[in-house]
């Protein structure tokens, strides 16, 4: 099955904490979903395999219009092989679905919709720069499933200064009333070029204290997993089966397409292309008849670290029989005695189907577990 993602580069304000490619000047708007369609014809023939999942990612894609997103869809159900029971996912703000919103995509394919809560405390959402209320959010969850849209994952934000345990605990108690198939839950991170981090450059604000931060994490894991959640990511958690497919072939390096500026292609072996990062310059490219992008191919060390780094974020972890499948036996070796130490320390676990996994304690430290793994 292969992946298609659809960026949409606008939003209406800009979240103090957020790094994505996207503009708040929406006037090129229309031009836009006319020049992704074009590239969806340019760009045709790189799908052969059945289309398994959409997912309109952004930026903002809620910001599109009913009417956009069923030329978008139209056209992408037209030239790409759409497999029957694709999952297809709009990711969508509180206050954009509105009762009126929601019955017109609800007429539409789309069956999953991915909300940027980030939090349940209207003081958080206003020092993130979030346009929503906390009210918005179960009025739009409510909105959803009046009208058959069932399939709902919601994101959180934690980590923020000056929060608190009990003031997280807040956001737990508030998701798990609504009870959503799916959750996403991420730490907060200071990116460069955003506000935020030069709020934290400048004194304005303090990082949260990692034993902090561990300590909302392990909350949040226990409380969910007894509210019948699987851990099935890192960052995300899910009724059984209702992970997210789209991600979850991410992690499972399924070839995917992505359309518009900035978005990411891979074309499942090691091969990949990212599109320019520019509004104007793509617009002005695929008026041309090209689709404007780099390439990467990726070394035998650059794909072993990728599939370290994608499979140990997973419940199932990395399977050595995978390494060796795809590096060798003596690749496969090394990389049980790297994980040895990690073993030893309790952070990870070697399971009796060869699998390597990370601890619940492991799982917190994961990014300098995995980087220590690389092969550099």
């Amino acid at each position: 099955m292969t992946g298609l993602y659809i960026h949409i580069p606008f939003c209406a304000t800009r979240c103090s904490y957020c790094d994505f490619y996207s503009q708040t000047d929406s006037a090129l708007l229309s031009d836009y979903v006319e020049a992704l369609i074009r590239e969806m014809h340019l760009r045709r023939g790189e799908i052969t395999d059945p289309v398994g999942t959409i997912y309109f990612g952004g930026g903002t894609p809620s910001l599109l219009s009913p009417r956009e997103l069923e030329h978008i869809l139209d056209e992408a159900c037209r030239l790409f092989p759409l497999s029957s029971d694709a999952e297809i996912t709009l990711e969508a703000n509180p206050d954009d679905l509105t009762q009126a919103y929601t019955q017109e995509i609800a007429a539409l394919p789309i069956n999953r919709i991915s909300m940027g809560a980030q939090s349940f405390r209207d003081e958080d959402l206003l020092f993130l720069n979030r346009r929503h209320s906390s009210r918005q959010v179960y009025e739009a969850v409510d909105h959803c499933r009046h009208v058959g849209l069932t399939n709902l994952s919601i994101d959180l934000i934690y980590g923020l200064p000056e929060q608190t345990p009990a003031r997280w605990q807040d956001n737990i108690t508030a998701i798990c009333s609504i009870a959503p198939p799916h959750i996403s839950a991420y730490h907060l991170i200071y990116e460069e070029g955003t506000s935020l981090t030069r709020m934290l450059r400048t004194g304005k604000i303090r990082e949260v204290e990692e034993d902090v931060s561990l300590e909302f994490f392990c909350m949040l894991r226990e409380q969910l997993t007894e509210a019948g959640y699987e851990h099935y990511e890192i960052s995300n958690f899910a009724r059984p089966n209702r992970h997210s497919r789209h991600n979850s072939s991410y992690w499972n390096d399924a070839p995917f397409l992505g359309l518009g500026p900035s978005a990411h292609s891979f074309d499942g072996k090691c091969t990949r292309r990212a599109n320019v990062a520019d509004l104007r310059r793509y617009l002005a490219a695929i008026a041309e008849g090209e689709a404007p992008y780099s390439k990467e191919i990726l070394s035998a060390n650059e794909r072993y670290n990728e599939t370290l780094m994608t499979r140990l974020r997973t419940a199932q972890g990395l399977p050595i029989s995978l390494i060796e499948e795809r590096f060798g036996a003596k690749r496969a070796e090394e990389c049980l005695q790297a994980v040895a130490p990690f073993v030893r320390n309790g952070l990870l676990v070697k399971q009796e189907d060869g699998r390597i996994r990370l601890t619940e304690r492991g799982i917190f430290l994961s990014d300098s577990i995995i980087s220590e793994l690389f092969i550099v």
